[in-house]
């Protein structure tokens, strides 16, 4: 019996791949070809592997990153908010060490009438999930169905959930690969990875928070702009009003790093307190994201301090299940870390401390991995404060206390204290903006 002939593919991968090795700009006929037949199973992973380096060393112009990233979209579905009555705005963050932005901030822009569908991920390595720091809250679930997604932004306004398997399946099987082929850093990559998920996701807004500095993905600020402006450029070609802002990471987030530790944060926030730095970049993304759905000069900070965004953040909550008054969960064992000398505080390595919640258990290290919902860190000196020999600096948090030992290494000189002289020039938290 004859074999069924195999259908005539457009090209040859083989073809694609020299074209990039040779430094050539690929066709949108190359572009829509190679992606789909990824996708399909036709280009091996092989190949798309040495795709990945040719673009990782050769780089692509803005329109082929507009069209890599418009295959990847039409590699699955798109959602549509048309049928909601309030216009919708999203943020994304690339990711640190205590970025916990995202849970204060959509119900503080969800509480003027704007509609905010988070679609989160979970944590891999130092930087923590959003997803997994609300499965905290007892009862809270992260998948919902579309119709539950539609019917909580038209009742609350906010939605942080997990994103469906529909959007962009291209992206992820390229995620994977580029995660073990030393390409994840390829800035044309990386801009259409996110950008495409964020445009099927269908919102009409999107403020990019892209991080730099010791804790972030993107450690050089001149790369994070470029990224920034790649990303921007990418969401306005597709339509979406986008704006970026350039945030610091060289130190973390906050006072705490870890699960529960980071909720516990976050609602003081929403109860009008916080660190200052928390709150500082909550009210800059907030006002971007107004803006950007037609709200500007609205006075978010009152919306923290009267109970208007609390309110809200337990209505969302408890609209996925979870009891926002229920207790959070506690780790079993401590550990201090104290300082040795005195002087103030003039550095906090991010990098070092999230390796340190990573390690204690608030992280994991491959998917599908199980978190301690309260390991992590809580800091007690952060930059600008004076500091005592044998004041505490950190209290380290873990239900498995062999964990401690390495969690210690990691975190060892992650202050720099120094003995008098001037204080530490104040932090600046936004750095740039991009539109």
């Amino acid at each position: 019996m004859n074999e069924s002939p195999r259908t005539a593919e457009a090209f040859d991968a083989v073809d694609v791949i020299r074209a990039k090795r040779s430094r050539e700009r690929l066709s949108d006929a190359q572009i829509d070809w190679v992606i789909d037949a990824y996708t399909r199973g036709v280009v091996a992973e092989e190949q798309m592997a040495a795709l990945a380096m040719a673009i990782f060393l050769n780089g692509m112009d803005r329109s082929e990153i507009a069209r890599w990233t418009a295959a990847m979209i039409a590699s699955g579905e798109r959602m549509a908010f048309a049928s909601l009555s309030k216009p919708t705005t999203d943020k994304h963050s690339t990711g640190g060490v205590g970025d916990k932005i995202t849970l204060p901030l959509a119900p503080l822009v969800a509480t003027f009438g704007v509609a905010v569908p988070q679609l989160s991920g979970r944590g891999l390595g130092h930087t923590g999930g959003t997803l997994d720091k609300l499965e905290s809250i007892p009862g809270w679930r992260a998948d919902l169905t579309n119709a539950e997604m539609m019917a909580q932004l038209e009742g609350v306004g906010a939605v942080i959930c997990a994103a469906g398997s529909g959007l962009a399946p291209a992206d992820k099987k390229l995620y994977a690969l580029r995660d073990v082929t030393g390409t994840v850093e390829a800035i044309p990559l990386i801009a259409s990875s996110i950008m495409s998920k964020k445009i099927a996701e269908g919102t009409a807004s999107l403020v990019l928070d892209l991080k730099t500095g010791a804790g972030a993905f993107m450690r050089d600020e001149a790369d994070a702009r470029e990224l920034a402006r790649t990303m921007v450029d990418l969401g306005t070609d597709a339509g979406v009003r986008t704006v970026a802002l350039l945030t610091d990471m060289s130190a973390p987030l906050g006072r705490t790093v870890g699960n529960a530790l980071e909720v516990r944060e976050s609602v003081e926030v929403l109860a009008g307190g916080g660190p200052a730095d928390v709150i500082e970049l909550t009210v800059a993304l907030a006002r971007e994201m107004l803006a950007a759905a037609g709200k500007p000069d609205t006075d978010v900070e009152a919306a923290l301090q009267d109970g208007r965004a609390m309110d809200t953040w337990k209505r969302m909550i408890a609209a996925q299940g979870g009891d926002p008054d229920a207790a959070l969960p506690v780790a079993r064992h401590t550990e201090e870390l104290r300082a040795s000398e005195d002087g103030v505080v003039t550095g906090l390595d991010a990098m070092k401390v999230g390796v340190a919640g990573w390690r204690l258990g608030a992280g994991r290290s491959r998917p599908g991995e199980a978190v301690q919902f309260g390991a992590g860190v809580e800091l007690h000196r952060v930059i600008g404060e004076e500091v005592r020999a044998g004041d505490l600096l950190a209290t380290l948090h873990t239900d498995t206390p062999e964990r401690f030992a390495r969690s210690l290494e990691a975190i060892d000189g992650a202050w720099e204290i120094g003995s008098g002289g001037a204080a530490p020039a104040e932090r600046r938290i936004v750095l740039g903006r991009i539109a």
